[in-house]
């Protein structure tokens, strides 16, 4: 697909013009591409119209300070305004929203559509991430550009697409990052090492992960990880998430997860990857949902973990009888 969605560009230019007041939200325990669209739109908003009070809300990471802050807000002040939701469906995981009092939301997103309802939803499940759409929206609009901006498009995109290697990476992805580059002049080849640096700490929890996954007859990859490990390696929650893509060539392993313990919110912060079952159907049995082949859910106990456990190794072993009988025809 390489058409330009001009039609609901135009939508989305014209509520965020129509507003003073901004308020720029995401998912819960964001990745690259939920940080970098947020601030990547705010600080577009924010170039183009200097009279809006635009805003990007929720909790940072540490790991992902190269984007920029992350603004804290008084919900009373922001009473009115437009929300803009990036990169999430689901209205129980957007973070940083408590108490917002908000006149109509938005939403770009590339998952498929939940229960996030507005007056203007630009959902586009062809898109290989949120950021793509971010830079179509700004390369197509009146909305202004500028090197920081392109570069944290740039890395989002690059990220979400795992450096262009999913399925849903297509020639409009390239034609977006072609005239992305292309406008701002980015040297894009030095804003790898935002994506790519590790601590020795996070390389030998890599290791860890790997010595220690489990594999099941199945196909499927798991490893529950425990507060004291997180600690023990210097890491913090977001680590397993950040590394999940790193096995994505493991041959007997056709869907891997990763159920981190959250001590803090007593419960289990859970990705999962897959290259041929579907999901995220089933993550959404547990709290989660996302792509069909990239996802993450919320699990409270033992009893949870070994039913996701054998969900998901239901979704393996019917897929590989799937497979088999395909053959057969």
């Amino acid at each position: 697909m390489t058409t330009i969605n001009n039609s609901i560009i135009k939508k989305v230019y014209k509520k965020i013009k129509s507003y003073d007041k901004i308020v720029i939200a995401r998912h819960v325990g964001p990745d690259p591409d939920a940080i970098a669209s947020e601030i990547a739109l705010r600080d577009s908003i924010r170039l183009t119209f200097p009279h809006k009070s635009c805003v990007a809300v929720g909790l940072g990471v540490a790991k992902f300070k190269y984007y920029g802050i992350l603004d804290k807000i008084n919900p009373e002040e922001y009473a009115g305004a437009l929300l803009i939701v990036l990169d999430c469906p689901n209205l129980h995981r957007i973070d940083g929203i408590e108490n917002l009092q908000y006149q109509e939301i938005l939403k770009i997103d590339h998952h498929p559509a939940e229960d996030i309802k507005g007056p203007v939803d630009w959902t586009e499940e062809t898109a290989c991430s949120t950021c793509q759409m971010i830079a179509e929206l700004i390369l197509n609009s009146p909305l202004k550009l500028d090197t920081k901006i392109a570069s944290n498009l740039y890395l989002g995109i690059v990220s979400d697409s795992e450096r262009f290697l999913y399925s849903y990476t297509t020639t409009k992805t390239f034609k977006i990052v072609e005239k992305l580059i292309t406008t701002s002049k980015i040297d894009f080849t030095s804003l790898y090492i935002y994506l790519y640096d590790r601590s020795l700490d996070e390389v030998r929890f890599q290791g860890y992960l790997a010595e220690n996954m489990q594999v099941t007859e199945n196909g499927l990859g798991y490893l529950i990880i425990p507060a004291e490990i997180i600690k023990k390696y210097n890491v913090d929650l977001a680590t397993p998430s950040n590394l999940i893509n790193s096995f994505n060539y493991i041959r007997e392993a056709i869907v891997w997860t990763f159920i981190t313990e959250d001590a803090k919110n007593n419960g289990y912060k859970v990705s999962i990857r897959s290259r041929g079952p579907i999901i995220n159907t089933t993550a959404s049995k547990f709290n989660g949902g996302g792509h069909k082949y990239a996802s993450g859910a919320r699990l409270n106990n033992e009893e949870e973990i070994q039913a996701f456990i054998k969900a998901l190794d239901n979704d393996c072993e019917n897929y590989k009888r799937a497979q088999i009988s395909n053959l057969d025809k």
